[in-house]
């Protein structure tokens, strides 16, 4: 019993440092990563140990193993679409316009029983929730309501998100390994209407958008854009 659980707690361990190493930037998208007998010697353990690792962050689509090519990071892409996940910031730049975002809301707020389900969290766990209004060329163009897991992105509370997008600190603070998106059209709510500058009867697209660490989800983010004036689109290679 002791060596089986000496074994799974090195196998643990050997997770834990491809995540580290992945989550810090030393290791990016479509690096080479150590092979099995590489990690064996590297942790003292049994080749099969090492695998075993390898194989469930493979699973989890962390990692992508070719066979006799070698194990390498996976490609940080949504699951659910083809779209990219982008920052609103750069998108607009991209443009040739210019973006600016104003910080509307910004505090802890309790658990909510949709959203620990959402975010895998518990009633005492720590929620954080923000507001941000994005703007093209000074025209309010996106709102961002958004969740996040507080034991994951402790310092978010801290952020000036009149400065930088909550995209940008949250690819540094918990770099993105999966995504899922919702799509739909909706009626926004009428104080919504407001920040965006438009007529109640007009639709708006909606995004609903979780995002996930090796460590667990990250956020929600609901975002919220003017039907005639945002669209999504993507770029396929077959």
């Amino acid at each position: 019993m002791a060596k089986t659980t000496q074994s799974a707690a090195k196998f643990s361990v050997i997770k834990q440092y491809i995540c580290d190493q992945i989550e810090s930037g030393v290791w990016h998208e479509n690096a080479k990563v150590p092979s099995e007998n590489v990690l064996a010697d590297q942790f003292s353990v049994s080749r099969m140990t090492a695998r075993r690792a390898l194989q469930e962050l493979t699973e989890q689509g962390l990692l992508v193993r070719t066979q006799g090519a070698g194990t390498f990071v996976a490609t940080f892409k949504s699951q659910s679409s083809l779209l990219e996940i982008k920052n609103i910031a750069d998108e607009i730049e991209a443009r040739g316009h210019q973006h600016r975002s104003e910080q509307l809301c910004l505090e802890v707020v309790d658990v909510t029983e949709s959203i620990a389900i959402l975010l895998g969290m518990k009633n005492n766990d720590t929620l954080y929730y923000s507001e941000i209004l994005h703007f093209e060329n000074d025209e309010p163009i996106q709102l961002e309501q958004r969740y996040v897991n507080g034991t994951l992105a402790p310092s978010y509370l801290a952020q000036d998100f009149d400065r930088i997008t909550p995209h940008e600190f949250l690819s540094t603070e918990a770099p993105l390994t999966e995504a899922t998106h919702e799509i739909e059209a909706v009626l926004a709510k009428p104080t919504i209407c407001q920040l965006l500058s438009i007529e109640k009867h007009l639709p708006c697209l909606q995004v609903k958008r979780r995002t996930w660490s090796s460590q667990g989800v990250v956020s929600l983010a609901i975002l919220t854009a003017p039907g005639n004036k945002y669209r999504l689109g993507s770029h396929l290679t077959f």
